[in-house]
């Protein structure tokens, strides 16, 4: 099933916890529906990985293994996610006048319910003016949320550190973050230290 991941997916991200709950688990499982998590028995993570690099599944994949270590987790996906209501803007989304022929005639009562200065023009939903959905840094309500979503502006946060990440396409196996749980931060100090070798 890990292996499996590796050859479907673009990323994999090893991420820590600490005192995490299976239902704060279960929420961030649920967020990242579109992705694949592993948590737990890391020495059979490692084995399907592999720990050196004669054995390992794909290039690099031995350096993921050797961060297995205590509280952490494996994270594969390809995409990011939608922002929801309540995550602070990544980013200023405007929107210039013109045909919104993506959209069918008969959503357009919903885009004006949500705001936007719509209307139907030969049967084409049209934006008639400028629209800004949302500034960088603004907490967004349930409407910008639901408008970033329906013009397909992916700026989820996820919240859980990503401490290291491995790409397929390349091979390439990099630190994403500086801080582990205490709980890996002993391993992780003698898997670097075989690094410096």
């Amino acid at each position: 099933e890990l292996r499996k991941c590796v050859d479907t997916c673009k990323y994999l991200f090893i991420f820590s916890v600490a005192n995490m709950r299976n239902s704060k688990l279960k929420d961030i499982r649920n967020a990242w529906k579109h992705s694949r998590m592993f948590f737990g028995k890391n020495k059979v993570m490692m084995v399907a990985l592999g720990r050196s690099p004669s054995d390992e599944y794909k290039d690099n994949l031995h350096q993921v293994s050797k961060r297995l270590r205590g509280e952490v987790g494996l994270l594969f996906t390809n995409q990011m996610d939608y922002a929801r209501a309540g995550n602070k803007a990544a980013f200023t989304v405007s929107l210039d006048p013109r045909p919104l022929d993506q959209f069918p005639h008969s959503m357009e009562p919903q885009l004006r319910q949500l705001g936007l200065p719509t209307t139907l023009k030969r049967g084409v939903v049209t934006l008639l003016s400028d629209y800004e959905v949302c500034k960088e840094g603004d907490v967004l309500t349930p409407e910008q949320a639901r408008v970033l979503k329906l013009f397909g502006y992916e700026m989820a946060e996820f919240k859980v550190p990503i401490k290291y990440m491995w790409d397929s396409q390349s091979g390439r196996f990099q630190q994403m973050g500086d801080d582990l749980p205490e709980s890996a931060s002993e391993s992780a100090e003698e898997s670097h230290s075989e690094d410096d070798d």
